[in-house]
């Protein structure tokens, strides 16, 4: 029995994974607008808050996602993702205790455990409610989340930290993912594994770790895609984390002030690239695979300069302008990359592939990116004083750069390494 589409199934279904996504991003996101708060209360340095920030949740996160992906391919995903919601919502609670960096770190490394379980889970979920030639643009609109709940994330850090503390957003924001845990629990049956791919047995067991390592081991275009997003990653997180501390320091905006502008910038720029890179990866890849490496690849060629530009623009309302261009162009890579992830494997090792990608992805865009600009900084205080952050997210530009160069010789692969099922 096949996966629905076009019906109340798949879109039911999608949106009550996306709805989890959010607040896994409001969750992971909510820490860098709440920087400026923690960093003066807890006396911390820059370094500090990018180990707490990056690294404390990276290593768990990444560590603990491919043991549990490999559980979801063989039990049911739904009762993974949602004890996973569960779980980052508790320990995202657990923040507003902390009375210092050690107990703040111990924290954020639970809401990485919890978060480990949900988006390698989710993405073999979604890829069994769509076809193929729908794959991206539904994985796309999952991947809304990242923006929509990093916006969020933004606006009610500012708010909330700015009219009652940053403990109480941390309390707040933990405790609301608690009913999208039910909803996700309740709310969705578990699919045929496959039920979309051609040639694909529904009684098709998941094989041992050790063959989907092999299996990826001989697919270049897997490494290069997953490297790739890790380049583009260490900015992206980066920035994420440290833009809200940019915009004070450079541009003198309170706390509240920063949630709104930095946040519209998110929402809008994020959201419109996310949805544009995976309509264009499903419309030019139904013609050819490669182009679900271009797309992302042109994109973060233009997101280097527009960052560039905008980091030195000498108004807000410039400033708005040209992070909304590179925030969209940075994030249109979400749809095709994932989609290409669950392309190139069968569909039994998809939840398996799905967090071998993001633990490379995640373990040095989150860990290393969010300690580089941190470390940066600090380093460069000396020179460039409060501007010191400015001329770390300059140099940091040239990891999109790098990302492009991956993806580029990504697409020369994609095609030679595409799972195709014998028939049946």
């Amino acid at each position: 029995m096949r996966g629905r589409i076009g019906g109340t199934g798949g879109a039911r279904v999608l949106s009550i994974l996306l709805l989890a996504y959010i607040f896994n991003f409001i969750d992971r996101q909510i820490v860098g607008v709440l920087a400026i708060p923690i960093k003066k209360e807890l006396a911390l340095s820059d370094t500090q808050l990018s180990l707490m920030g990056g690294l404390a949740f990276a290593l768990f996160y990444s560590g603990i996602a491919i043991p549990v992906a490999w559980l979801a391919d063989r039990k049911s995903r739904v009762k993974i993702i949602a004890a996973a919601v569960g779980l980052w919502s508790v320990f995202t609670a657990a923040c507003g205790l902390a009375g210092n960096f050690w107990q703040l770190f111990l924290a954020r490394m639970g809401v990485g455990i919890g978060e480990a379980g949900g988006v390698a889970p989710s993405y073999a979920l979604v890829s069994d409610f769509f076809p193929p030639e729908r794959r991206g643009r539904a994985l796309a609109i999952f991947s809304l989340g990242i923006p929509i709940g990093s916006a969020l994330g933004v606006f009610f850090g500012g708010w909330i930290g700015s009219h009652l503390d940053w403990r109480s957003a941390f309390f707040i924001v933990g405790s609301a993912g608690i009913p999208a845990a039910l909803l996700v629990r309740f709310g969705i049956s578990e699919p045929v594994r496959g039920g979309f791919d051609a040639g694909a047995r529904a009684g098709d067991a998941a094989p041992p770790f050790r063959i989907v390592a092999a299996t990826l081991a001989r697919k270049p275009s897997f490494w290069l895609l997953s490297l790739g997003a890790a380049s583009g990653s260490i900015l992206g997180y980066g920035l994420i984390f440290w833009l809200p501390s940019f915009f004070t320091r450079s541009f003198h905006l309170p706390l509240a002030q920063v949630g709104t502008f930095y946040g519209s910038i998110v929402l809008v720029g994020g959201v419109a690239g996310t949805l544009l890179g995976g309509w264009l990866g499903d419309r030019l890849g139904a013609k050819n695979e490669a182009a679900y490496a271009l797309v992302p690849a042109v994109a973060f060629l233009i997101a280097a300069p527009a960052y560039a530009a905008g980091v030195f623009a000498p108004s807000l309302p410039l400033a708005w302008i040209l992070f909304v261009i590179p925030q969209m162009l940075g994030l249109a890579w979400l749809g095709p990359i994932i989609a290409a992830v669950q392309h190139i494997v069968p569909p039994n090792m998809r939840a398996t592939a799905s967090a071998s990608f993001l633990f490379i992805n995640n373990l040095i865009g989150i860990g290393f990116g969010i300690f580089f600009f941190g470390r940066m900084s600090d380093a460069m205080k000396a020179v460039h004083g409060e501007d010191s952050l400015r001329y770390s997210i300059l140099y940091g530009l040239g990891f999109y750069l790098l990302a492009a160069l991956l993806y580029f010789l990504a697409a020369g692969r994609l095609r030679k390494d595409w799972y195709r099922a014998e028939p049946a």
